[in-house]
């Protein structure tokens, strides 16, 4: 897993994985394990699934070519609310792409450590043991 600032603001976590190295082969399925990941944390709320790659599509905006799909998963692991500039960061999402002959997966950095050691844990688990 890689850490890296995007567009030089933004810490995100970045794993490729080769197609052949994951139980998974296509974007739904990694989407659906995240899902499961989510519904069996006691802190984590699923809000949502959205295709990136179709709103866009939808719009005749630009993609890349060599994607083949893109999908976010939605969620929240707000145990606290101790004020109202903590809804900035929130929600948090991974996005999944398909890229040919493999997947990338990306998310935020979270403002906690323990999250994102949780959500680096279940990227992880995309990967064959």
């Amino acid at each position: 897993m890689k850490q890296t600032i995007f567009m030089e603001k933004y810490p995100i976590y970045t794993l490729e994985i080769a197609k052949n190295e994951s139980m998974y082969s296509d974007v739904d399925l990694i989407i659906n394990y995240l899902k499961e990941q989510i519904a069996s944390n006691p802190v984590a709320a699923y809000i949502g699934e959205f295709d990136h790659y179709a709103h866009t599509e939808g719009l005749d905006g630009e993609i890349n070519p060599a994607m083949k799909a893109a999908k976010m998963v939605v969620f929240c692991f707000g145990q606290k609310l101790p004020r109202p500039e903590m809804m900035a960061p929130r929600p948090r999402s991974i996005g999944v792409c398909d890229m040919g002959e493999n997947f990338v997966i990306t998310f935020l950095e979270a403002p906690m450590y323990a999250i994102n050691e949780t959500m680096e844990g279940w990227v992880k688990g995309i990967i064959n043991s």
